[in-house]
């Protein structure tokens, strides 16, 4: 086996903790829904279980005293309450804790959760016993019927029990922890030597149990291998004997030894032949295939496919050059249908990099529950379009960014409850992450319902740092802007969360870096919204390839809204102030032979692309257009780290190198250069 077997526990226990944590936070919101209940102690049971079979042992001492603990809410004797649920979601950080580090991680914050716990549910906390409890009257009762403490219980897996990863001994030890046990094995269906199969599970068990626990408890101990298997459980006074019952599936040898036994009772699950066994198994095989089924692929095979495919699309763009140069047919037939074929190649891959946004709007659930607990702020979470889907590369980096937007809305934007009923809103705020198409875009909006931005306050702010010169005129949009500057902060006092002006530079950067903007838009006394704006992959885009001077650019064809002709009309009306009228909006723009600071004069009728990002728009002045290429992106190295003006490189199809030009940038550049004609104006 190549894997590792810790590693695949680890990604194995990362799902299920995320399930957990996803079924606490919505315990918190319905405490009585024992759907959710059964969800977390299903978790909690699985963890426990692998974590002993990858020898993980901590990680199933801790996982079962806590599992026992939470079992009392399960049953229905103890009601969960917020209290309960914040304990457990600090029990499943301890899990992963364990899990991530096993070795230097201490014990001691273990102790104290269970033991805090036990507390809550022995009722020297907020937990009270719940009305279902109360009223549940002798069906609930530890003592089985009968007269006696004890349970008679007939066990038989079916066959294929151990190939599914279940472990039968480690079970029965599972049910020898709920009191004592007599364990006698029935060899009876075990073959000769010569027929036996050593994956095969042919072993049944009688089990006569002493204890004072109830029928839940004992099928609680085979809940994950209840289809697996015929389990009887009857109470010791019960004067009935039940046989042992017959194993699913068992071979025609093992099946001819047991005729002579007695039959199962008409009330016991009825028992399967070879043939049906078989049958049953096919048809469980077909449901599953009609289904779909998922595969389990390691990240960095996903990338290497990617970096082959993005090989393909530049050879079949040089194929395709060649082809287009010569006059044979054939060779262009072929040419086309190598781009059919590369095309569909590309889709492909890249649909399978894409994940829903909903995986990353998970995580910020349990981020909102501690935030909204430690500042006393009382936050409703919402998200819209968890299935509008990102490349997964760029879900990983977008978790930090939204990470300290959601922080600020609720930090920042949010009011206090005492504030929010003296301007008659409601106690309970309010973020919405929501997630939408636009184009060839992903918009991102993290909204809340607070106060919204003090312009007037990041105003002073920006004159007090120096950043904006006293009484200068500039827009709403333009001041929102030094919020993104680094070390900028309006908090009057620095705190745990905010205050020291570091966090809105860092998005800005990382957002721009996956050839992203940033929107802000605020009304007073109803809220704010940051809008992202993002490419749906950083690996392969459409791109407009153009000429200047000597050189080829490419622009991302996201980015562009329409090209138009510079004409010397157009060039003498713009009096040099680099201006351009487009149907009586005034756009700037930027000559990029002057910025590239390429050779000779310009021919006439130079071509102008006018390029948007949100509600800036910018005309970038080129020689030629080419035509549209699609852009295999390959990031540039730390010698050009300081070229900011592009975002990458590719390869088109002679074989030469284009650069990517960053939109962004240019129309940060373009603002910079009206501000430093504004004052030549003025003078």
């Amino acid at each position: 086996m190549d894997l590792d077997p810790a590693e695949v526990f680890r990604q194995e226990a990362a799902e299920l903790l995320e399930s957990l944590e996803s079924a606490l936070l919505d315990l918190g919101q319905k405490p009585g829904d024992g759907e959710l209940v059964d969800a977390a102690f299903r978790a909690l049971h699985t963890i426990k279980g692998s974590g002993a079979m990858f020898g993980f042992d901590r990680v199933a001492s801790f996982t079962h005293d806590f599992e026992t603990a939470f079992d009392l809410i399960r049953k229905g004797k103890i009601a969960a309450n917020h209290e309960i649920v914040t304990l457990s979601l600090e029990a499943k950080d301890h899990i992963r804790l364990l899990i991530e580090d096993p070795i230097s991680t201490s014990e001691a914050p273990g102790q104290r959760i269970v033991s805090n716990l036990q507390k809550l549910l022995a009722g020297d906390g907020a937990a009270t016993v719940s009305p279902a409890a109360m009223a549940a009257g002798p069906a609930e009762s530890a003592i089985p019927p009968g007269g006696q403490q004890g349970w008679r219980i007939r066990i038989a897996f079916a066959p294929e029990v151990m190939r599914n990863g279940a472990n039968p001994l480690a079970l029965l030890d599972d049910l020898r922890e709920l009191g004592q046990c007599t364990i006698t094995a029935n060899t009876d269906a075990v073959p000769e030597l010569s027929a036996l199969e050593p994956l095969d599970c042919l072993i049944s068990w009688s089990v006569e149990l002493a204890a004072d626990c109830t029928r839940a408890d004992i099928e609680d101990v085979f809940l994950f291998v209840r289809d697996e298997m015929d389990l009887v459980i009857e109470p010791l006074g019960d004067a009935e004997a039940a046989v042992v019952p017959e194993p699913p599936g068992l071979h025609p040898e093992v099946a001819q030894q047991q005729d002579s036994t007695p039959t199962r009772p008409a009330t016991s699950a009825p028992t399967h032949s070879a043939e049906r066994d078989a049958a049953d198994r096919n048809d469980a095989v077909r449901r599953t295939d009609a289904k779909g089924q998922t595969v389990r692929v390691q990240a960095e095979r996903l990338d290497e496919l990617m970096d082959r495919v993005g090989e393909l699309v530049i050879v079949q763009a040089r194929l395709s050059q060649i082809a287009h140069a010569g006059a044979d047919l054939a060779i262009k037939a072929i040419a086309e249908e190598i781009e059919r074929l590369a095309s569909g190649l590309r889709d492909s891959t890249m649909g399978v990099r894409m994940v829903p946004m909903g995986s990353l709007f998970g995580r910020f659930r349990r981020l909102i529950h501690d935030l909204s607990r430690d500042l006393g702020k009382p936050v409703e979470f919402v998200t819209v379009g968890e299935d509008t889907e990102l490349d997964k590369t760029m879900i990983e980096r977008l978790a930090d960014p939204l990470v300290h937007l959601i922080r600020n809305a609720i930090d920042h934007g949010i009011e206090s409850p005492e504030r929010r009923a003296t301007s008659g809103k409601a106690a309970t705020g309010r973020i919405e992450l929501s997630a939408r198409y636009v184009g060839a875009q992903v918009l991102v909006t993290v909204q809340d319902d607070g106060a919204g931005l003090d312009t007037a306050r990041i105003r002073a702010k920006a004159e007090e740092s120096g950043l904006l010169a006293l009484g200068a005129p500039m827009s709403d949009h333009d001041i929102h802007q030094f919020l993104f500057h680094p070390g900028f902060s309006t908090a009057k006092t620095v705190s745990a969360l905010s205050g020291r002006g570091v966090g809105m530079d860092v998005v800005k950067r990382t957002i721009e870096a996956m050839r992203g903007t940033i929107d802000v838009s605020t009304v007073a006394g109803k809220g704010s919204s940051m809008t992202l704006r993002l490419p749906l992959t950083l690996a392969i885009i459409d791109g407009l390839l153009v000429r200047v001077g000597r050189s080829r650019y490419i622009i991302p064809l996201s980015a562009i809204e329409e090209c138009i002709e510079l004409t010397p009309e157009i060039e003498a009306r713009a009096r040099g102030r680099n201006m351009l009228d487009v149907r009586g909006d005034l756009v700037p723009f930027l000559k990029l032979r002057q910025l590239f600071c390429e050779p000779g004069d310009p021919k006439p009728f130079q071509k102008i692309v006018i390029v948007t990002i949100g509600e800036t728009r910018v005309g970038l002045v080129l020689d030629q257009i080419i035509g549209s290429h699609q852009t295999v992106i390959k990031t540039l190295s730390k010698l050009q780290a300081d070229a900011a003006m592009f975002s990458g490189a590719t390869i088109i199809g002679d074989g030469s190198v284009a650069l990517i030009l960053d939109v962004a940038q240019l129309l940060t550049m373009s603002h910079t250069q009206r501000s430093a004609e504004r004052p030549a104006e003025a003078a």
